[in-house]
């Protein structure tokens, strides 16, 4: 059984074909697009974190390899140790011509090592003056401190040094490129940017504006843009800073990857954990009350995903979590699929309302509340009586364990005038005239094998303490 969802594999030569959420077409709108602008410019593929830019990037990337683009993939989080991205990029750099002439690499080395002497003692200095105390170091400094006159001639030939290396180097890396490349651009990846400390993502961008940009190279960012505006404005320390701008300065082209439709996403995801294995396993298709949970299942999961935006990532877990807990259940268990959902969603995105469910805190009418409060005011009709039905199956094994601390909190009234019952509930998923609807569901559920199961059969499944079934 899968309980993760593991990286996706590439293949080689069709880079695409594990992609179930048909996103080749983007890749090659994008190969378009680099292979006619190969002058040199800075694209970024702009998605929240977890909607699968990373693997969207590494296929792309072997999609080029096999049109003969030269590629480089740059993950800057698994880098930022790094006092000087320069020392990284380069090293990337590297790998992309091994075996060709290293008295030209050599050259741009020592050009890049010209570079890395001036800029560094301006970063230190940078560095010291945001995080060091003035105050704390002034009576150190002015022991050690040069003469004003000495101090502005070191500035001033450093100025000149790193001026000097900068237009050196990318001279040099421009001839490089071309010297070593095959008239095709050279895709330079930089992924994981908005995850890295501010100061090496800020370094990242700049570096990569000042030193690298040259005709040849083209640089694709995949970064979520509000989490890196973020990392701009933490390191400038200021929530004033216009990030949006700061990032204009450095992004030529941005393109945002089409969310895959919800039906792609739901059946990609329930083949991939194995659902079948459960809802169709041959001893549960017995039972007739049994044959529809897959049915619901995939309804109640495509129904929150419609009305909730959820990344892949947050998506991905519920499925995962769903599989966990139902190593839990025998095969001729009752599921309620889209309560079980429901409820795995709640403790996922809404841990408080879940607690106080778990601790019996809400009244019956204020469990119905928050239930429908999950969903937006406006919804379609055609699904209140799922909702209701799932709501009924909620409400009605939370009320058998709420009656054991309230015992005179009933759902149901006798009308002793004409002998009918009343629903004491309100519903908005629920019409009909006197809740009627909700009426029967909670009736029927007294009267059928349910009428004593307390809510807490599905919640130690979902929190996993109930015992496996093998």
């Amino acid at each position: 059984m899968i309980i993760k969802h593991n990286d996706l594999k590439i293949p080689v030569d069709n880079p695409f074909e594990n992609c179930k959420l048909d996103r080749k077409k983007y890749a090659e709108i994008l190969t378009e697009i680099v292979n006619q602008c190969n002058d040199g410019f800075v694209l970024a593929i702009n998605n929240e974190w977890g909607t699968g830019k990373t693997t969207f990037v590494k296929m792309w990337q072997q999609l080029l390899v096999n049109q003969e683009f030269k590629t480089l993939y740059f993950n800057a989080w698994e880098n930022d140790f790094e006092l000087n991205p320069l020392t990284a990029i380069l090293a990337e750099l590297k790998k992309l011509f091994p075996k060709t002439n290293s008295k030209n690499f050599n050259t741009l080395l020592n050009k890049g090592a010209v570079i890395a002497q001036n800029v560094l003692p301006a970063i230190a200095k940078g560095i010291a003056k945001r995080y060091i105390d003035a105050d704390e170091i002034t009576e150190g400094i002015e022991k050690t401190t040069k003469a004003v006159t000495d101090i502005m001639k070191d500035e001033i030939k450093s100025y000149t040094a790193r001026q000097k290396g900068m237009d050196d180097f990318r001279k040099e890396l421009e001839k490089f490129v071309k010297q070593e490349g095959n008239l095709k651009p050279v895709i330079f990846f930089i992924d994981e940017l908005d995850r890295c400390k501010p100061s090496y993502s800020v370094e990242v961008l700049e570096q990569m504006k000042h030193f690298f940009m040259v005709s040849g190279i083209v640089f694709v960012l995949a970064i979520d843009k509000v989490q890196l505006g973020n990392a701009i404005k933490g390191f400038y320390g200021s929530e004033h800073i216009n990030s949006e701008e700061y990032l204009r300065r450095f992004i030529d082209i941005e393109y945002t990857i089409p969310e895959p439709s919800l039906s792609s996403i739901c059946n990609y995801f329930y083949d991939y954990y194995k659902f079948d294995e459960f809802f169709q396993n041959d001893e549960r298709k017995k039972y007739n009350e049994l044959r529809l949970d897959k049915e619901q299942f995939l309804d109640v999961i495509t129904l929150l995903f419609e009305n909730k935006y959820l990344t892949l990532r947050q998506q991905e877990k519920l499925f995962g979590h769903a599989r966990l807990s139902l190593i839990s259940f025998a095969p001729n268990n009752y599921v309620f699929p889209s309560a079980f959902m429901l409820l795995i969603y709640i403790k996922s995105f809404h841990g408080d309302i879940y607690s106080k469910i778990k601790s019996l805190k809400f009244t019956p009418q204020e469990l119905v509340d928050e239930i429908e409060n999950i969903f937006p005011q406006i919804i379609s009709k055609k699904y209140f009586r799922f909702l209701l039905f799932t709501e009924a199956i909620i409400l009605f094994t939370y009320h058998n364990a709420y009656l054991d601390i309230h015992q005179n909190v009933k759902l149901i009234k006798e009308d002793t005038t004409d002998g009918n019952s009343i629903c004491l509930l309100k519903s908005k998923f629920d019409p009909s005239e006197g809740s009627s609807s909700f009426l029967n569901l909670l009736q029927t559920f007294e009267r059928g094998r349910m009428y004593s199961l307390k809510l807490e059969y599905l919640l130690n499944k979902i929190d996993l303490l109930s015992n496996i079934n093998n």
